[in-house]
């Protein structure tokens, strides 16, 4: 299907590839995964013809048809359903000469192509793909100008995926994607019939949809089979390896250059010697892995501490003029709650989360801060707000408020994982993963109590990914979070909210039990639009099942609550033992020594009782879920 050999380019001086092969076989998922920067859009470029390789080849099999998403996202007036029916160029051909043409033999041509290609049921796929991805019947009947650039880009995407290539090229296709749409995306991928090459920072698309892996390293294009949790373990099983080997080999070295010196002089030794001169000559130097490591993303602590709730609302109702898009909300917000808000793109989460960062007023209802609240508020939209000509060094010496030196504006810029390297690039040059990044560490600077993130992850690497999940798990302050980023959410958030329907509620259930939902929902949606209504047993079978897993969610939140009490009784005893740990403390302040003890026992004895509800519960749901 497609053969790369020895491909070689450069761009500005700079080698993106030299000498890289690769071949991807028919049907193959592939995950095209590397560092920001490294070339892996160059690459797709070079696939389509949009760019000339300076050697090498890139061959496809005979009339293979590529699809990738434009860049310019359609805004003409044709609708939704329109837009996207008319990326199968063939099929609107054969509909327009089938109106005209009145040769008999050339009409049963055109009819039996057009069965061929399954045109009749072109619209209901069509409409299917719109639907998975956020557009409603009502929506996909709208023109493309009326709606956003980031709604525009995903008819762009259901353009391309209606019209089914054999090599299929998407580049961080979930970027505008919200979870609903991310979930469907991952399960549409994962059925695709043709070969799919996708370069995602997206983890949970990568481990579901990519069968193989490859990674553009130093400019080569290293192969490893299996998804991108398998492509982790063997490359570290690979630096490793290499590692030990780099290791013996330079113990080696040493041992020779030892002999060469200590006998090159003897004359009954010359030979050996010789021979060890030629053996270090042919020796071919083994290079470690690099490490990509990335540098960590510190968000500071608050400076100080709030007695709950932080932020209350008593039946608040909010929009933009005219009906609310939320209504009659009463929420609580403590100090260290760790919320993530699910929910279509359309529902209200961005709403919600502009009220919350006091942003936004509300149109009825009071709500309630408290006093001296930091709250660092983190959206995409912002990245516009930073000035172009000026680098991450000179944004954040404009943001402290006081004269700090050149050492500790710089040390400020590193905590928000910028390298020395580019903390002087003019914001115009830095990625778009440096720039968010920047503006987080902006946005976080004055040691903030509430931590608002709306869908930070956009244009952030995986390693990226991996530094501001550890961030913000190491952050003591308060976060609510929007993300696609299905494993940032399961691994920062201990509480649900489901923004849905004009309202906000508790989800009880966990994120496998949410993608679940939305599969389910999809499907359901599908089979209402293509099927008759005769299947009572089947309704009855889901609607048992979700009787079933409502009988569930109360042991469910049990679990959830224990967990959560056990995590943070062992983060506050890590506090205190390394408070504890001050080797001076005894002798200098034994109050206070005595105090922590004391304090130190009060959280472990909430962890063990803890632990003991955990395992009550977790028993209890076990015996429960086999009945």
């Amino acid at each position: 299907m497609l053969t790369i050999r020895r491909l070689t380019y450069r761009i500005d001086g700079r080698t993106l590839f030299e000498e890289a092969d690769a071949i991807i076989q028919s049907g193959t998922k592939v995950g095209l995964v590397g560092r920001n920067g490294c070339g892996k859009t160059t690459l797709f470029n070079l696939i389509t013809g949009e760019l000339s390789a300076e050697s090498g080849s890139i061959e496809l099999g005979e009339n293979v048809k590529i699809g990738r998403v434009t860049q310019e996202a359609p805004g003409t007036e044709a609708s939704l359903i329109e837009t996207v029916l008319a990326a199968d160029t063939e099929r609107s051909a054969l509909l327009a000469e089938a109106e005209t043409a009145t040769d008999a033999a050339r009409i049963g041509e055109i009819h039996t192509r057009l069965g061929d290609i399954d045109a009749y049921a072109a619209e209901a796929r069509a409409a299917t793909i719109l639907a998975g991805l956020g557009f409603d019947e009502a929506a996909q009947q709208r023109s493309c100008a009326s709606f956003s650039g980031g709604w525009r880009m995903r008819v762009a995407l259901a353009a391309i995926l209606f019209l089914e290539p054999d090599l299929l090229l998407l580049d961080e296709p979930t970027n505008y994607l919200d979870l609903e749409g991310t979930v469907w995306l991952e399960s549409y991928l994962a059925r695709y019939p043709h070969t799919v090459v996708v370069i995602s920072h997206d983890r949970d698309l990568l481990n579901t949809v990519a069968k193989q892996i490859v990674h553009v390293d130093q400019g080569k294009l290293v192969h490893y089979r299996g998804n991108y949790s398998e492509f982790e373990r063997q490359r570290r099983a690979r630096a490793e390896a290499v590692a030990r080997r780099a290791v013996k080999q330079a113990e080696e070295r040493a041992r020779l250059e030892a002999f060469v010196a200590r006998f090159k002089a003897k004359a009954t030794k010359a030979r050996q010697a010789q021979s060890r001169v030629k053996m270090l000559e042919k020796m071919e130097s083994i290079e470690p892995v690099l490490d990509e490591s990335m540098p960590p993303i510190r968000i500071p602590a608050p400076k100080r501490t709030l007695a709950p709730p932080i932020i209350a609302t008593e039946r608040v109702s909010l929009g933009y003029g005219g009906a609310p898009v939320l209504k009659r909300l009463s929420l609580r917000i403590d100090d260290d709650d760790r919320i993530a808000l699910l929910g279509a793109n359309g529902n209200g989460k961005s709403t919600l989360a502009k009220l919350l960062a006091g942003r936004l007023d509300p149109m009825d209802g009071h709500v309630t801060r408290a006093e001296r609240m930091q709250i660092a508020y983190f959206a995409q939209h912002q990245l516009d707000e930073l000035r172009p000509a000026e680098s991450a060094f000179e944004h954040v010496r404009a943001a402290m408020k006081f004269d700090n030196g050149e050492a500790e504006i710089r040390a400020k810029v590193a905590q928000m994982g910028l390298g020395t390297e580019r903390m002087d690039t003019p914001a115009k040059d830095l990625s778009g993963g440096e720039r968010a990044k920047l503006l987080l560490g902006l946005a976080t600077m004055e040691g903030a109590n509430l931590l608002i993130l709306d869908e930070p992850t956009n244009h952030l690497d995986i390693d990226s990914r991996t530094a501001l999940m550890d961030a913000i798990n190491a952050f003591e302050g308060a976060v609510i979070l929007i993300s696609h980023d299905q494993h940032l959410v399961e691994a920062c958030a201990e509480r649900l909210w489901l923004v849905a329907d004009g309202t906000v509620r508790p989800f009880e259930d966990d994120m496998a039990a949410y993608r679940s939902l939305i599969l389910s929902a999809a499907r359901s949606s599908k089979a209402g639009a293509s099927a008759p209504s005769d299947k009572p047993t089947a309704q009855d079978r889901r609607r048992t099942a979700a009787e079933a897993r409502a009988a569930l969610a109360p042991l469910r939140k049990r679990i959830k609550e224990a967990e959560a009490v056990m995590e943070k009784a062992e983060r506050a005893m890590a506090k205190v033992d390394e408070k504890l740990a001050d080797g001076t403390l005894y002798a200098e302040r034994p109050d206070k020594a005595a105090e922590l003890n004391q304090l130190r026992a009060r959280w472990e004895e909430a962890h063990h009782a803890a632990e003991e509800e955990w395992l009550a519960a977790s028993a209890e749901y076990e015996a429960n879920e086999a009945a």
